[in-house]
């Protein structure tokens, strides 16, 4: 079993005071890190936004074929709105293990912004990717998921803006000629962030799995609900993940509810403690992380590697499925990543001047299923 690391954690106040020192920063994001940092103390609204989108991770996921189909844009590769199969894992497995809810969050910057801002190089028909509005359930399917899914994302966003000024401050020292405050003003006026509210369905359990676990274990191969991979923006906002027992409290929604759904109940930890988020360190070794559920982790994406010039990594991590025989009931495994990545036209290499855009679209094309 992997062990457990300790990630490096700091409290919000001290990011507000700019008093997170620079060996902090350096042990969360370095070349030796674990390229995520854990900020504790976040606004007390946090928890009650969290327990309530990550249940609708589970009403969503629920919801009847023809309102998922409504959902779903192909023409932008299924990052607006409802995706489930239409990724690649590894050796080309098509990943049915999990579904994905994505939405722009240029409405961080304007609401009245439903996708990013087109650019002379990237439009609506070049790049419907990150510049195809939102496709949100319609309020009359899901009551209250839009406003919940805003306003939990704006929270992260407003940590992360912060947490880019304290990497500004170790940049600004470490990089000649780095662009004071560039990464906080990358975070705060991107149009082009993304968040994914994931689903991992519950597994069924088969009277093969114990034989299938054995065989997994030897081998090291247990990166089967997201296989391992690198954000490719700047910082990486996550929630602790829930587990939801959907035999006991069934993600059904109600047809006379008015407002937001009711929260659906919460297991204490997970019934698999082998499942959850697994970074694979510097040195090669895989380790667990567990994100408590007060607070907001932030992991290290591709597009910050570039623009720190290497002072800080991406880091290379997974997910780990909770297995059907570890548990009763019908386990699913709820989550949020809000992705802040630089506007489409923000350099992420200054020296070969390579736009986010150009790098995204690369990064688009191989990860989705042809």
């Amino acid at each position: 079993m992997a062990p457990i690391a300790q990630a490096v954690t700091v409290s919000l106040n001290d990011l507000k005071n700019g008093t997170v020192s620079l060996e902090a920063l350096e042990e969360a994001f370095g070349p030796d890190s674990l390229g995520i940092l854990v900020v504790k103390d976040v606004p007390a609204e946090f928890a009650e936004l969290r327990h309530r989108l990550l249940s609708y991770s589970s009403y969503l996921g629920n919801l009847p074929k023809s309102e998922l189909d409504r959902l779903e844009n192909e023409k932008a590769k299924y990052l607006t709105g409802w995706s489930l199969g239409k990724e690649t894992l590894k050796n080309g497995q098509v990943d049915n293990l999990k579904g994905s809810y994505y939405a722009n969050c240029a409405f961080y910057v304007d609401p009245s912004l439903s996708c990013a801002k087109p650019t002379e190089e990237f439009n609506p028909d070049n790049f419907p990717e990150y510049l195809s509005p939102n496709l949100w359930p319609q309020e009359s399917t899901l009551p209250g998921f839009k406003p919940t899914f805003e306003d939990l994302c704006r929270l992260i966003i407003d940590v992360a803006v912060l947490v880019a000024r304290a990497c500004d401050r170790f940049a600004e020292k470490q990089i000649a000629g780095y662009p004071a405050g560039y990464l906080e003003g990358v975070v705060k006026t991107s149009t082009t962030t993304k968040a994914r509210l994931l689903h991992y369905f519950p597994e069924e359990a088969t009277a093969t799995d114990a034989s299938k676990e054995s065989n997994k274990e030897e081998e090291g191969d247990e990166d089967d609900w997201c296989a391992t991979h690198l954000d490719h923006g700047c910082l990486t906002g996550l929630t602790s993940a829930m587990f939801v027992d959907e035999a006991a409290t069934p993600p059904v929604v109600n047809p006379s509810v008015n407002g937001s759904l009711p929260p659906l109940g919460e297991l204490p930890t997970s019934p698999d403690p082998k499942a959850g988020l697994y970074i694979k360190s510097r040195t090669g070794q895989t380790v667990q992380v567990k994100i408590p559920r007060d607070c907001i982790a932030f992991q290290t994406g591709e597009a910050l590697e570039r623009i720190t010039g290497g002072k800080f990594k991406a880091v290379p991590h997974f997910v780990r499925g909770a297995r059907a025989e570890m548990s009763a009931g019908r386990i699913a495994r709820n989550t949020l990543a809000v992705f802040t990545q630089p506007n489409l036209g923000d350099e992420v290499d200054m020296e070969q001047h390579i736009t986010f855009g150009e790098f995204a679209r690369g990064i688009v094309a191989k990860n989705t299923v042809s």
